[in-house]
């Protein structure tokens, strides 16, 4: 539960021959973190193979797959049923080439017939306004005499046209389209330069039409309109035989990129292995309990022919070790969360647990009320239920822990939406009230919730302390341990801080005096465990520079200098991280307030039927904002306080993720 999967290092020595082979074994098992091997002494004479070539044909040819699926509009390839055989990548580029050319030929002649389709449209959009133009098209530009001028004039320039040209000229405007008036000019073959200057300066566009022997515009437009239907049968059956071919593509499409994808990894994985002119050297990690069927497994495979080494992680350092969390389905989607900071590394503590138990609690002080606990629920369960992916049903379980939270404060709170008449309702009492009693206990509201905030938080940080020196220790960190500022010395400075304030303070349970703060109290608990502290970085310096002869990085100076600071920064960081528990109680107060202000308004609107309604209206606005609002501030607030109070005293989030070598499942474009 609080420890990573114990992991094994595995060295596998296999004949060159099966190397391919046993990759591929291991690759449907999935339960081996590949790890690069550097050629030596202790591995394998030869350096790995350099695979980029290989892998660079490899990506070509998964390039032409998505083009081919992209082309034929095909946005997820299915999952090949079945194992999908070896095949060389020439043997893949003899598939695909066959497929790609009857691709081609296909779609270029649908884009062939797309293309006369569109001209087509296009001469009978230009020939529509002249359909009862009698001449032949064929004629309007032969004749030795005459010169025609076909085209398109704005309405609001006939007039003026009119008016310049002169009689030689005849205009045979057509009805009126969209503002533009077809037209017909004619004249003779020396009155052309004059025409054609007229009708540039009103803003005359010529329009040319394909040649149709001998026909006039509703016979050309006839002709059109036959064509367009024959193109648009010919096109149907185009996209018919594209999508047929699509289908039958589909299939060997995905077999192609699936087997491209296993090459891919296999490619890759070769070029983490030493070898010999023989041999291989597989090495990788591995759960302890899978270890013996991978075992197993190889040597099943190879009929003996390999040699086995299994090395334990205890002299291996934690950068090295992959770390594999498992968790039950309660604790998954606070996971998420965790991981959010960082994994740990494989000798630390795994802290999903305590994150869990206390941010629940958290998000609960802070979102106390039973209504808007109940429409998490709500919510939640829809998510659960509906939801399309594991992600979001994990989601939904997380909103459901936290809005049974916020129920259970809420009894407590007596909060039920924040309709003031159930406040009385409550196991303790509303947050904003002060009670008249003089124990802490029943103190009043703000001034408990603040002592148990704090409270909590001190409980948070010393929890977050010993896991710390636990982590040190287990890490034979035997200096970080004793004297860090988060290990036994700043928990001892924690300590005595936390005696010395409530001395000053003189603050009992009941509020009764306490007795005075003796010397050795401050120098027990104070300054020692400060110097202790301050000791820490010189120390670390001596030993560091003895162990490497006196090569060490830094100088003495400089590891004093830390040390001051490490020094003043462990009491203003005590300080500041305990005060910052407050805000659970503060966002208590705010999301409880907001409520209070809401039925007050509402209040003030009056008894009208009106007011009624408007205050009606306005209750459910504001439980709405708190709900929304403060739900995301009391989420986000918890996390915060999660990662920057309690895991940063213990926890390095520089984990390494356990990632198998494992063939991708999925075949997305």
């Amino acid at each position: 539960m609080f420890s990573a999967v114990p992991m094994s290092r595995l060295g596998v020595a296999v004949l060159e021959r099966d190397k391919r082979a046993v990759l591929r074994l291991l690759g449907r098992l999935g339960v081996l973190h590949l790890v690069a091997t550097k050629a030596g002494p202790d591995t394998a004479p030869l350096a790995p193979p350099d695979r980029a070539v290989e892998l660079a044909r490899v990506d070509g040819l998964l390039a032409r797959v998505d083009t081919l699926c992209q082309r034929f509009g095909i946005e997820t390839l299915p999952e090949p049923a079945g194992t999908v055989p070896e095949m060389t990548l020439g043997q893949i580029d003899g598939v695909l080439r066959p497929l790609e050319d009857r691709a081609e030929a296909i779609l270029k002649h649908q884009m062939e017939l797309r293309k006369r389709w569109n001209e087509v449209q296009t001469e009978l959009e230009k020939m529509r306004p002249f359909l009862g133009l009698g001449i032949p098209f064929d004629q309007l530009g032969g004749s030795m005499f005459l010169h025609f001028a076909v085209g398109t004039l704005p309405a609001e320039k006939l007039g003026e046209l009119q008016a310049a040209v002169g009689p030689n000229v005849i205009l045979a405007p057509q009805a009126e389209q969209e503002g533009e008036v077809p037209l017909v000019a004619v004249t003779s073959r020396g009155g052309r330069e004059a025409l054609e200057s007229a009708l540039k300066q009103a803003g005359f566009v010529h329009e040319a039409f394909s040649a149709y022997d001998g026909e006039t515009a509703k016979i050309a437009s006839e002709s059109g309109r036959a064509e367009r239907e024959q193109l648009r049968a010919d096109l149907q059956e185009a996209d018919e035989e594209v999508m047929a071919l699509a289908r039958e593509a589909t299939a060997p499409l995905a077999e192609l990129r699936k087997a491209l994808r296993t090459e891919q990894e296999i490619l890759r994985a070769e070029q983490h292995f030493p070898r010999t002119e023989a041999t291989a050297l597989i090495t990788g990690w591995s759960p302890d309990e899978e270890v013996p069927h991978v075992r197993d497994e190889i040597q099943k495979f190879t009929r003996g022919l390999c040699f086995f080494q299994v090395t334990s992680p205890h002299a291996i350092p934690d950068s090295e070790i992959p770390v594999l969390l498992k968790h039950p389905r309660l604790l998954r989607p606070f996971a998420m969360l965790v991981t959010g900071y960082g994994l740990p590394t494989y000798r630390e503590l795994e802290p999903t647990l305590l994150f869990a138990v206390t941010y629940v609690i958290m998000f609960g002080m802070m979102f106390g009320d039973v209504g808007h606990g109940a429409v998490l629920v709500a919510l939640a369960l829809y998510l659960l239920f509906r939801g399309k992916s594991q992600e979001i049903r994990d989601g939904g379980l997380l909103v459901l822990v936290l809005g049974l939270a916020s129920m259970v404060f809420g009894v407590v709170y007596g909060s039920y939406f924040g309709i003031p008449s159930l406040h009385r309702f409550c196991l303790w009492g509303d947050p904003l009230e002060i009670a008249k009693e003089k124990t802490l206990w029943q103190l009043g509201g703000p001034v408990t919730l603040m002592a148990i905030a704090i409270g909590l938080g001190i409980a948070m940080m010393s929890v977050g302390l010993v896991l710390n020196v636990i982590n040190r220790l287990r890490h034979g960190d035997i200096l970080g341990a004793l004297l860090d500022k988060f290990g036994i010395a700043g928990a001892v400075f924690y300590a005595g801080f936390l005696f010395v304030l409530i001395k000053l303070l003189g603050v009992t349970m009941k509020l009764e005096a306490a007795s005075g703060i003796e010397w050795w109290h401050i120098v027990v608990l104070l300054v020692l465990p400060l110097v202790g502290v301050f000791l820490k970085e010189p120390l670390h310096f001596i030993i560091a520079s003895r162990a490497a002869h006196g090569a060490h990085e830094g100088t003495f100076g400089e590891s004093l200098i830390t040390a001051g600071i490490e020094a003043f920064d462990t009491v203003l960081g005590f300080l500041s991280n305990t005060v910052s528990f407050v805000r659970l109680a503060a966002y208590s107060m705010a999301h409880g307030a907001v409520l209070l202000a809401t039925f007050q308004i509402a209040e003030q609107l009056g008894p009208s039927v009106v007011g009624e309604g408007v205050g009606f209206f306005v209750i459910l606005l504001g439980n709405g904002i708190a709900i929304l609002l403060e739900g995301i501030v009391a989420a986000v607030q918890a996390v915060r306080l999660e990662y920057y109070e309690f895991f940063g005293k213990f926890f390095t989030g520089k984990g390494v993720a356990f990632r198998p070598f494992r063939f991708s499942t999925r075949n997305e474009v």
